[in-house]
């Protein structure tokens, strides 16, 4: 009973202290400042670290015990088999032994009736031996019979004595393997009850094993439930880093929700609502990959130390840094687009969900005209909603709110080359596996939209 208190008690103390590390960390999302999401994040990650550490140790324990399970298992199967033998030899034994108790019976019977037949030959002979010589001659008629009588009787008698020397020796044999069977049924009755508190202690031996199993495996799922949890606050908190550094630039990630924010798009500029969704996906992944250059402090980004300076033309710098000094960003730190192959760093700098450049956003009027349809000021490029509209509204003036194919081609091959012609600069830039890819989507997408459901 102590046994069994002990195991409760023990699992109740670390499911408290799962409570109690679930309630603490709850409690470790909330940040204000960059640099406190980013140290937050940090030891989110350790403790991440911590877990995956945890369940790696528990699922080797896991297998351990599994192991020692299935051997205990084999025991107990072993020890059954063992027990049921040793029963068949003690019940073999006690058929021997009744066997030999009616030999023995039998015996003593033979022993009886010999002894009898022996009493009644030397009474005879003694009788006999008892008579005179004038008694012999009175009533035995013939003197040779009386004398042949005589010796026939001790003959009989001496038979008779041997017969009974080897009954007796045969129940003297018979009693000494009754002996013997009797202290092989009592040895190997000991022996079966031996093996039944092996098989006893076996089998409690496995149950206590199968308990330590259920006890390791609810340690382990509750690790990973405590790892999961961590790793969504840590999505929370990366969320969080993006809301502090570029306001506005969280992007929606359900089907349902970016068709929604492709319809108000395009019902405002006439554009198919796939042909939004075709283009952004491919120019940013549908806003998850806005750029990994002049990214320093952001969440995901492959080169914080290569600054705009090194990416953009110089033409263009003036209108990212109004951009970014209007939107309250650190212009060395808010990502732009690139693009480095071994090691050398080609020309980028687009900003944003619609990957625009700084001069085709603020000095072309795409800004301008965002803010006149949201009246939102000032609009942002990183922002998801400004970033579609402004995509749609680029799109449209290319002629894909006509949504003819040929058109829409035309206006995907202008948001990559300026200008709707393939021309040999704009196939060396890639443009016709940039058109056929964003149709490619495009397509994907309006697939999606006929069927009129989205997963979220």
């Amino acid at each position: 009973m102590s046994k069994i208190f002990l195991k409760i008690t023990f699992f109740l103390v670390i499911l408290s202290l799962f409570v109690s590390n679930l309630l603490v960390f709850a409690q470790e999302t909330t940040c204000s400042t960059v640099e406190e999401c980013q140290n937050l994040l940090k030891g989110l990650e350790k403790k991440i670290s911590g877990y995956e550490t945890d369940i790696s140790r528990t699922q080797q324990e896991k297998q351990t015990l599994q192991n020692q399970i299935w051997l205990l298992k084999k025991k107990v199967e072993k020890l059954n088999l063992q027990i049921y033998q040793s029963n068949v030899m003690v019940k073999d034994l006690s058929f021997q032994i009744e066997d030999t108790k009616t030999s023995i019976k039998k015996t003593g019977l033979e022993i009886g009736d010999t002894t009898e037949q022996l009493a009644d030959i030397l009474r005879t002979i003694y009788e006999q031996d008892q008579k005179s010589l004038l008694e012999i001659l009175l009533t035995e008629q013939d003197l040779s019979d009386f004398f042949n009588d005589l010796m026939a009787l001790e003959n009989l008698s001496s038979k008779n004595r041997e017969l009974l020397l080897q009954i007796k020796e045969l129940k003297l044999n018979l009693e000494n393997q009754k002996q013997s069977l009797s202290e092989e049924k009592d040895t190997t009755e000991r022996i079966a009850k031996v093996q039944a508190l092996q098989r006893q202690e076996s089998a409690e031996l496995k149950m206590e094993q199968e308990y330590l199993l259920g006890l390791t495996e609810a340690q382990q799922q509750q690790y990973l439930k405590e790892k999961q949890e961590l790793e969504k606050r840590v999505a929370e908190i990366i969320a969080r880093i993006a809301q502090l550094t570029l306001p506005g630039m969280e992007a929606p990630t359900s089907k349902k929700e970016l068709y929604e924010l492709a319809s108000w798009a395009g019902n405002l500029t006439g554009v198919r609502p796939a042909l939004i969704l075709g283009l952004i996906e491919v120019e940013s992944a549908l806003g998850t990959n806005v750029g990994q250059c002049n990214c320093a402090g952001q969440p995901y980004c492959r080169h914080p130390n290569i600054s705009y300076k090194q990416i953009m033309r110089s033409n263009q710098w003036d209108a990212f840094l109004k951009i970014t000094m209007e939107l309250g960003l650190n212009p060395n730190t808010t990502p732009v687009s690139c693009y480095v192959n071994g090691g050398k760093v080609q020309w980028g700098g687009a900003m944003g969900p619609a990957q625009f450049m700084p001069s085709t956003w603020l000095n072309l009027g795409y800004k301008a005209r965002v803010e006149k349809r949201t009246g939102v000021v000032p609009a942002n490029p990183w922002r998801a909603r400004d970033a579609f509209l402004a995509a749609a509204l680029y799109l449209a003036d290319w002629g894909a709110n006509t949504q003819v194919r040929t058109s829409e081609i035309g206006a995907v091959t202008a948001y990559l080359c300026g200008t709707n012609i393939m021309t040999s600069l704009c196939k060396a830039a890639g443009g016709e596996y940039y058109k056929g890819l964003v149709m490619q989507k495009t397509d994907q997408w309006q697939g999606w939209i006929n069927q009129g459901t989205f997963s979220q």
